[in-house]
């Protein structure tokens, strides 16, 4: 096999593995931020070695093995060889690499540990991206739009962190399990909006970026089968993913949902969307915010155009998430459906008296949603000043370039 060849499996053994073996290392050495840093030893020894041996038949395995041998002879040069080490090499020596079989719990711990509420949201992002999602720092570096130095200080940083706070490598208390879920679920979603709809750079969206949220979302609802909050976000990221091709024109441009050929979306996507939306009811627990947002979605999904979507329904599940989140764009999502199932002047009245402006000073978004209905009211001019003032705070230019053209259709 070429170097090229090596690299690549590498690559996807990581990708797969990673996160396991990480989780596995974490276990035994107790400092999540120590076994990442074993398992990119045993990346390095990989890359020399398979070459001339060839990749092994059980590549986890042994990548897990050399990382375990590089902790014991690190522990031993530093002579910290104590009972407690002496213990764990001992156990460590004794395990077989066919033996090698990682709890799933100890990837769920590696879930809660890399989304601690002791690190702030971005080092939740780069961390959880690095060892649960397996993610490489130039891939994390070009996701992020940034450089890899940049990448490496803040996973550096992060594990620095978790350190100094004495993390512990373990799943919260019963008590702190909803709080701590919820901290879970809100990085995974952050991840995937940001992939759906870019807030800054030149494209729309970042395809691969959502992918990347949505197989954590997969992984994190196989590890925790019986929370419904996990598979209404999984249901969610489906249904939004299914649209992603309908999302830009052949020319590269962003396609609006009103604009958007429907044939072209994922049906297969869909229909394990809405199946995983009807598993969350099975459960019998009801739908929290993200399952609400996902029957949203399915709205659409079911819908053959804009026409037939079911508005009146869609305000009332708007209502309903308003309620559970307090959100002010949750509220202004709210203005954009009330203004297709009755008008855009119940719509404008709306906006201005319980959409809290305040909180979204610096959003795009009130602006934008203003000139929409402005414009279909007929006053053109208020409406080419919001659109406007929209421009100016918009990161995405995309997103820029089709405010511009609305005003220029005005």
């Amino acid at each position: 096999m070429s170097d090229d060849d090596i690299r690549r499996s590498v690559d996807a053994v990581w990708r797969i593995e990673g996160s396991r073996i990480v989780a596995t290392l974490a276990r035994v050495v107790g400092d999540v931020g120590f076994a990442e840093d074993l398992a990119q030893e045993a990346i390095a020894e990989a890359l020399e070695q398979w070459p001339d041996a060839g990749v092994p038949r059980n590549a986890g395995a042994w990548l897990t093995a050399v990382a375990k041998r590089r902790a014991i002879d690190g522990w031993r040069r530093q002579e910290r060889l104590d009972d407690r080490y002496q213990m764990i090499a001992r156990d460590l020596s004794e395990v077989a690499e066919e033996e090698w079989e990682p709890v799933r719990d100890d990837v769920l711990k590696l879930v809660f540990v890399a989304c601690h509420p002791v690190l702030k949201r971005d080092a939740q992002v780069a961390l959880t991206l690095r060892v649960v999602g397996g993610l490489s720092t130039e891939e994390l570096a070009r996701l992020f739009l940034t450089t890899v130095p940049t990448i490496q200080q803040r996973i550096v940083r992060a594990k620095k962190t978790l350190s100094a706070a004495r993390v512990p490598y373990e799943a919260p208390e019963p008590a702190q399990w909803p709080e701590r879920l919820n901290g879970v679920l809100g990085v995974i979603y952050l991840i995937f909006t940001e992939g759906y709809s870019a807030t800054s750079g030149d494209t729309w969206m970042r395809r691969e970026l959502a992918a990347e949220a949505l197989r954590l979302g997969r992984v994190l609802s196989a590890l925790v089968p019986s929370e419904p909050e996990v598979h209404g976000l999984v249901a969610l990221m489906e249904l939004q993913s299914s649209r992603f091709a309908a999302r830009v024109g052949a020319d590269g441009r962003p396609v609006l949902l009103a604009d958007q050929d429907r044939r072209r979306w994922d049906r297969g996507q869909i229909s394990r969307g809405l199946a995983t939306l009807d598993h969350v009811d099975t459960l019998g627990r009801g739908r929290g915010p993200y399952a609400l947002q996902a029957a949203i979605a399915a709205c659409h999904a079911r819908a053959t155009s804009v026409d037939a979507t079911d508005w009146a329904q869609i305000v009332i599940i708007y209502e309903a998430l308003e309620e559970l989140t307090r959100n002010p764009v949750v509220t202004l999502n709210k203005v954009v459906a009330v203004s297709m199932a009755a008008s855009a002047d119940d719509a404008l009245h709306l906006l201005d008296t319980e959409v809290d402006t305040k909180k979204l000073a610096s959003s795009h978004l009130v602006p934008s949603v203003r000139g929409e209905l402005l414009a279909q009211l007929g006053r053109t001019e208020e409406a080419r000043s919001e659109l406007r003032r929209a421009v100016e705070l918009t990161a995405n230019g995309d997103q820029r370039r089709v405010l511009e053209e609305k005003i220029a259709a005005l």
